[in-house]
């Protein structure tokens, strides 16, 4: 039985699927904030080393 493997997308055709967005125009001149899903509080932080963290 041939196993199948899908091809994935091109970064072009990838980035019309996805939806993109700059952390940096996100936050604005903030370095956190808070997204709801389902009721759900999220608090997204950019950290002193410029990284992302997503907490719950």
């Amino acid at each position: 039985m041939a196993c199948e493997h899908s091809i994935p997308p091109a970064p072009n055709e990838l980035e019309e699927a996805v939806r993109v967005l700059d952390a940096r125009e996100f936050l604005g001149d903030k370095r956190m904030a808070r997204l709801v899903l389902d009721g759900e509080v999220y608090t997204l932080r950019l950290t002193k080393n410029d990284r992302l963290i997503l907490t719950k």
